[in-house]
């Protein structure tokens, strides 16, 4: 499978969020930006999950139908065509890091994936869900890591 190439203006690979993309702050989407995308992909879809949070894998973000030509999304916005779906917060789009208080850093997980086709994932998904949705059609992924501790 090839790579897509995810990246972001807000913060380094491995490396802390800025307050402002965090609950604890403005609560906004930090910006995209990728490359890499293959002939044939239908659509995108995107997730950021943390596999740190207490009670399992946490979603705090999910869009999908993501035209497979947009190669950005901006602070605080959706990518284009997509449907933001629940976060597990109980909102829609966006829900930013908000680890329990004294916590390590956790660990959250912006993961691009280009799909063949359209993938039905029922609103308010869990990232099992998603990842048993997606891991084997996928013709490519990216991914980026940022950390954050409160």
């Amino acid at each position: 499978m090839s790579g897509i190439e995810l990246s972001t203006s807000a913060f380094n690979d491995h490396a802390l969020i800025p307050r402002r993309y965090t609950r604890d702050g403005e609560d906004v989407s930090p910006p995209l930006e990728w490359s890499g995308v293959p002939d044939g992909t239908a659509e995108l879809l995107l997730l950021c999950e943390d596999p740190d949070a207490p009670s399992g894998t946490f979603v705090h973000w999910l869009v999908t139908g993501i035209d497979p030509a947009a190669r950005s999304v901006d602070t605080g916005e959706t990518p284009q065509g997509g449907t933001p779906l629940t976060n597990g917060f109980g909102g829609t789009g966006w829900g930013g890091p908000q680890p329990p208080a004294g916590d390590e850093a956790h660990r959250y997980f912006f993961r691009l994936y280009a799909l063949p086709e359209a993938v039905r994932i029922p609103d308010n998904a869990s990232a099992q869900e998603v990842h048993r949705a997606v891991d084997g059609p996928a013709l490519a992924s990216g991914n980026i890591v940022g950390l954050y501790q409160r």
